[in-house]
């Protein structure tokens, strides 16, 4: 069992003073920096690209960056991300022409590998790339927007995809991402998952520790 990972996604957090958020976030226990990038054509809104990556190396973070993109065409924004400093790079498959072509892409990079299932995308897309991949992102919500409701029928799906990682013999981690809060973590969490990404659960909090501590209680 992969020690449970915190992973705040940046979509919510202060952009003035991104370097010291993200510091702050942690410091206050968090594992990993998430970003969501968004490019208005592949999802209905626009976040940010490598130069905010490439920045906050600069600025002095080396905790991993974990970057999903939610972006079409991929391939293009996987050597600019793993170019500006990112660790973990995950995409769609609905956005990429050549799936296995973009994770091989990833790891010649050096980064570690992950595909991202929307709420109604089958795990079926993944039989021929399981074994290829570091971990799985699987939305809660319709990817494009923070602060969403998280969708139930993801604790199933996440039940599912451990139960084939199990059996395929793999240590491929499972992300979830969307609505997770203290009182959704637990059951995705006791369902398989092991990475969390958390926007305004942690973010839009006043205390990030004490937000962090929420999270990571549900794990007992």
């Amino acid at each position: 069992m992969h020690k449970p990972l915190i992973a705040p996604s940046i979509l919510s957090a202060d952009f003035a003073k991104l370097g010291e958020e993200v510091d702050s976030v942690l410091s206050a226990g968090a594992d990993i920096v998430h970003f969501d990038v968004m490019d208005n054509h592949y999802v209905p809104n626009l976040t940010f690209g490598p130069t905010i990556c490439s920045a906050l190396r600069n600025y002095g973070i080396t905790a991993d960056i974990d970057v999903h993109l939610m972006v079409s065409p991929v391939d293009s924004m996987i050597e600019a991300f793993a170019k500006a400093g990112a660790s973990m790079i995950s995409f769609h498959p609905e956005a990429a022409l050549h799936v296995d072509r973009s994770i091989e892409l990833i790891k010649q990079h050096g980064c570690k590998a992950g595909l991202v299932l929307n709420p109604a995308t089958s795990l079926s897309v993944l039989d021929y790339v399981l074994e290829k991949l570091d971990y799985v992102l699987l939305m809660s919500v319709n990817p494009g927007f923070g602060g969403q409701k998280f969708i139930p029928g993801t604790v199933e799906k996440t039940a599912h995809l451990k139960s084939i990682i199990d059996e395929m013999g793999l240590s491929t981690r499972i992300q979830v991402d969307g609505g997770i809060n203290k009182d959704t973590i637990k059951d995705v969490y006791l369902a398989g998952a092991d990475m969390f990404v958390a926007g305004s659960a942690i973010f839009g909090q006043r205390d990030y520790k004490k937000a962090i501590a929420d999270l990571t209680q549900q794990f007992k």
